[in-house]
């Protein structure tokens, strides 16, 4: 993996059909979302049609070539790759010396409302276990997709920090939100809270050899989401 700086990579996790020109995701990947910092769009595939088990392995395969290389990680999520950044803690259970330093949690869909797009619907039930590293979840007052009581309450489960990002949709491109200072300014706040934890590298890396043969994380396996009941 390519790297132009000694900070933490910020891993790029999109929603469903994935991150336009116009999305602030994709403005990040472009023009780097915070200094001495590297930006890394995760392909999940399947952006149209979803599965949640291919998703987060998709992420857990990401993360642990991030580990392999040296790098610390900090998951940018938005929408329903919020909740694949939420399964993959829920299975992987990272320890604190863990890859994964931080996460900015941006606009979670509701995937156990009634009458939810089956598409979302199949990452529910919502994993409710704190989550193990530091993390902001940011929610908009008139969000289609999740109401911001509910995004509070998943904040209040996961043990993040809520953001309050005012009436703007859904957070995405539709939004006009351009390059999204106030989300920049989040993630310079985790970037600075866990200063050692973040710009820690490792000073006796793995010979190249292992760095490429081993493994980079092991599958996860989830059970079968259940229907939602309308």
């Amino acid at each position: 993996m390519a790297s132009s700086s000694s900070g933490p990579l910020v891993l790029i996790v999109p929603g469903l059909h994935d991150s336009g020109p116009g999305h602030w995701q994709t403005i990040w990947q472009h023009r780097g979302a915070a200094p001495g910092t590297d930006c890394e769009r995760v392909e999940l595939g399947m952006w149209d049609d979803p599965h949640r088990n291919t998703w987060v392995n998709q992420l857990n395969l990401a993360i642990h070539r991030a580990e392999d290389a040296g790098r610390k990680v900090i998951l940018a999520a938005h929408s329903l790759g919020v909740l694949a950044a939420a399964w993959w803690a829920e299975c992987e259970r990272p320890g604190p010396e863990g890859p994964v330093v931080g996460a900015l949690l941006v606009a979670p869909p509701d995937v156990e409302r009634p009458g939810a797009d089956p598409r979302v619907a199949r990452f529910s039930a919502c994993p409710r276990q704190e989550l193990p590293f530091p993390a902001f979840l940011v929610a908009s007052r008139n969000d289609p997709w999740c109401s911001h009581r509910t995004a509070y309450g998943l904040a209040r489960d996961w043990g993040c920090r809520f953001a309050d990002a005012g009436e703007v949709g859904h957070i995405n491109a539709d939004s006009g939100l351009g390059d999204w200072p106030f989300g920049k300014a989040l993630l310079g706040q985790l970037l600075r809270e866990s200063p050692l934890r973040v710009h820690a590298r490792n000073d006796n890396p793995r010979p190249a050899q292992e760095r490429t043969t081993r493994r980079p994380g092991r599958r996860i396996e989830l059970p079968t989401a259940a229907p939602l009941q309308a």
